[in-house]
């Protein structure tokens, strides 16, 4: 019963609050994963060195003690509580103290009785432990083919342990870059690191865009030197309609002067 009411409960939002408190004093925190745990055996301590997007569920970034993985996992996996000690030692330990008592009494009988049937036959001594032999060889055979059986099923639990940590490991972030250009000819560039946006807006030149498109592929350049020649016959149309108007604006003024 006692097991039951110290059961280690998953993280409340006030104990989320505060890990993160705590993680911005620089005191990564110590948790315990819980059964819920995926690839971490129940009771396991670790440390809390990040918090993600609470909205990804597997947001806490936790290294194992022992270990040098970050992985993450959810509320439900770790606990601030401190699992308390199974006293299921003490009762094992128990019957390891009355098997050496019970030994001698069993032994002593087949010792007594084994020097008994030589006396009176000594021709039949050779055939007993002849006979005797086979017996230790059936009772010796299921303890050995029970043994491989065990490390087998230990040996067939690891690769899934070892696979549910691998799947549980950050991968590493992604970078993104994204060029946009407008019909007046002004370009920039937007830089995208993981989930966090670290270039915005940043204005590039319309020779170096097209300078970088013939660097990455033809097919880029080709897109690219489409656009700029977009872009070049609109400025062209403009410069010509802007020297009409300043040439009318200048004749208005020579007429005024005049």
């Amino acid at each position: 019963m006692s097991a039951r009411q110290t059961k280690p409960q998953p993280l409340s939002d006030t104990e989320v609050r505060q890990i993160a408190a705590d993680l911005a004093a620089g005191r990564p925190p110590m948790v315990w994963f819980t059964a819920e745990a995926v690839g971490v055996p129940e009771g396991r301590s670790g440390k809390v060195l990040a918090l993600g997007d609470p909205s990804e569920g597997d947001f806490l970034q936790v290294k194992p003690t022992g270990s040098k993985d970050v992985l993450s996992f959810s509320p439900t996996e770790v606990t601030l509580t401190k699992p308390a000690r199974r006293p299921a030692p003490e009762a094992a330990a128990k019957p390891r103290k009355d098997t050496p008592v019970s030994m001698p009494s069993s032994v002593a009988p087949s010792v007594a009785s084994s020097p008994l049937p030589p006396s009176p036959r000594p021709v039949s001594t050779p055939e007993a432990p002849a006979a005797s032999k086979p017996a230790p060889a059936e009772a010796d055979g299921p303890a050995e083919g029970a043994a491989p059986k065990g490390a087998a099923a230990k040996s067939a639990s690891r690769p899934a342990t070892k696979a549910a940590a691998a799947a549980r490991k950050p991968k590493p972030p992604e970078v993104t870059v994204t060029l946009s250009g407008t019909a007046d000819g002004e370009w920039t560039v937007d830089v995208v690191n993981g989930k966090k946006r670290t270039v915005r807006g940043l204005a590039v030149a319309g020779s170096a865009v097209a300078q970088a498109a013939k660097l990455l592929h033809p097919e880029v350049a080709e897109v690219v030197d489409s656009v700029l020649d977009s872009v070049r016959s609109s400025q062209r149309a403009k410069v010509e309609q802007l020297q009409s108007e300043l040439d009318q604006a200048r004749r208005v003024l020579d007429e005024l002067q005049g």
